[in-house]
This record gives structure tokens, C-alpha cells and sequence, in this order.
């Protein structure tokens, strides 16, 4: 069972593919039920993610449904495998809401990530003193000790970046750069940490100018993910007033990455991104 006893972003993701599989083979849960020899509530929790399907349980189902192409057998179960995985991130479990939980774990799945920010640096790009700036503004009070456990976390997720883990893509408008929540001397030594990101061969950084007009009112800041060899967007976490909500319906996902895509073209080039940031440097320098 997922760890919690509710649906983790990766047994989710399982269940939908198999529900997926199985409306195309035009079978209900009944008829698939019979294929485990199980009742249809068992199929019923597998889709919606509350149990995570086991590898035989999978062959089985998928055989029922004339899945043959073994890179799709062999990733549902893997990720049959990766839902009962621990990962690095529940040793602060009880420190962090379950829905950034679930924005870890797709993190630490995707192999593309793709951030769109219009009013902070995102956080996979943000400096220790920048992300503690921030968690300090929050109207809610945080103790010292769980500033400095999510400040670890942020360090932990960042960790996938540094090592190449995933490519990553980030576009953040230009009042990010320009118009800073911090400190003056914080929000220099974030512009630099972020150039310093952009070398790297993983990330690719971008501003979106004021010149594009309100394009950048248009969605809230996001996080799209994928999680094969191509960067097709499988799954959108979005921020809101009470934490961050996934999407995984195949017309969210498109509306996202079609916003995405808008986004990256009226965006500045990374080089003429890296230009106006180092000009911002120059401007501020004591």
C-alpha cells in the first residue's frame, strides 16, 4: 500500500496507465478483476492509485489487455517496483505536507523538468540564503529547527540537478530579476548562483521580458514533468493558496505544455537571458 495509506503521485500514475489500457481493450473492471483473480474492487484501488498493482498482477492485466510491447510491460513494472520504493525524502515526511511530498517524488522520477515562474526564483535554482529570505516572509511562523529541515530538503532536491540527473528548464519573468523580495545582497548572490546554474549542460535558464506584455498573467507558476527518454509532459504540479495540486488529465497536460512552449518562445534566448542578468549585476554593484 502506499506509504500513508493514500495515493502517491507514483501509484497514481500506475493505475492511469493500466484504467488507460484497459478502456482501450474495451474491458470493465470486472473483466479485468477475473484476469487477477480478484474482486473488482481490487482494480478499482489500483486505478485510482490507494494500492499499487504487484508485477504479476500487471503481466496478467496487461495480457488480458493485448499489451505486448515489452518497454511499456517493462515500465509499469518498474514503476510498480519504484511506488513501494522509500524514497530520500520521507525521512522529513512528517515535517512536509503531503502535496509537496508528491512534488518531490516527481522530481525525483522526471528526467525532464520544466518550471515557469513570474514572482520567485524557482526553487530548484534558489540559494540557501534566498530560500530562507522567503520562508521568513511567510505569515506563518516556522521554527528555526524546520527551517533548517527544509532548507536540507531544498538542498536534497537540488542535488538531482547538480549531478545531471535530468534536464532541466526554467523560464522566470524579468520582475524576478528586477524587482527582488530580498535583501539586496541575497538577491545578488541568487543572480549569480543562477548564471552559474545556466553553465551547466542539464539546465537551460531563460527570462520572459516585459516587452511580451501580459503573457505572463496568464497561468500561475507551474512544474511540468516527464519521466521518459522523450520530453513528452506526463504530469503538472501547480501552486496555489492552499499548497500544490498535480494534474495528469490528458487535456491539462496539453493545455500546460502548449503554455509552456508559448512561454519559451516569447522568452529571451539563454544567452540574452545570462546578458540581462549580468547587466542587473553590474547595475546593482556596490
Amino acid at each position: 500500500m502506499p506509504a500513508g495509506g493514500r495515493p502517491t503521485v507514483r501509484s497514481r500514475r500506475l493505475g492511469t496507465a493500466l484504467k488507460a489500457y484497459r478502456l482501450a481493450a474495451k474491458m470493465d473492471q470486472v473483466e479485468a478483476a477475473e484476469a487477477i483473480a480478484a474482486h473488482q474492487t481490487r482494480v478499482s484501488r489500483i486505478e485510482t492509485g490507494h494500492v499499487s498493482a504487484r508485477p504479476l498482477e500487471i503481466r496478467a492485466l496487461l495480457d488480458a489487455y493485448g499489451v505486448r510491447d515489452t518497454e511499456v510491460r517493462q515500465k509499469l513494472e518498474d514503476l510498480a517496483r519504484q511506488s513501494k520504493r522509500r524514497g530520500w525524502w520521507l525521512e522529513h515526511a512528517a515535517h512536509l505536507r503531503p502535496d509537496y511530498v508528491d512534488h518531490i517524488a516527481l522530481e525525483d522520477d522526471a528526467t525532464y523538468i520544466r518550471d515557469w515562474q513570474q514572482v520567485l526564483v524557482p526553487g530548484l535554482l534558489q540559494t540557501p540564503a534566498y530560500t530562507e529570505a522567503v520562508i521568513r516572509t511567510s505569515p506563518t511562523y516556522m521554527e528555526p529547527e524546520r527551517v533548517a529541515q527544509m532548507l536540507q530538503v531544498r538542498e536534497a532536491r537540488q542535488a538531482k540537478i547538480e549531478e545531471g540527473g535530468v534536464t532541466y528548464s526554467a523560464i522566470i519573468w524579468e520582475a524576478v530579476i528586477t524587482h527582488p523580495l530580498v535583501s539586496a545582497d541575497v538577491h545578488r548572490q541568487q543572480l549569480l548562483a543562477i548564471l552559474e546554474a545556466g553553465k551547466r549542460k542539464n539546465v537551460t535558464v531563460q527570462v520572459l521580458p516585459f516587452g511580451v506584455g501580459a503573457l505572463a498573467t496568464v497561468t500561475s507558476a507551474f512544474s511540468a514533468f516527464s519521466f521518459e527518454s522523450e520530453p513528452v509532459v506526463e504530469a503538472v504540479a501547480l501552486e496555489n493558496l492552499r499548497g500544490t495540486s498535480v494534474l495528469e488529465g490528458a487535456e491539462d497536460l496539453a493545455a500546460y505544455a502548449n503554455m509552456y512552449d508559448l512561454l519559451r518562445s516569447s522568452a529571451l534566448a539563454p544567452d540574452a537571458s545570462a546578458k540581462l542578468i549580468r547587466g542587473i549585476l553590474r547595475s546593482t554593484k556596490d
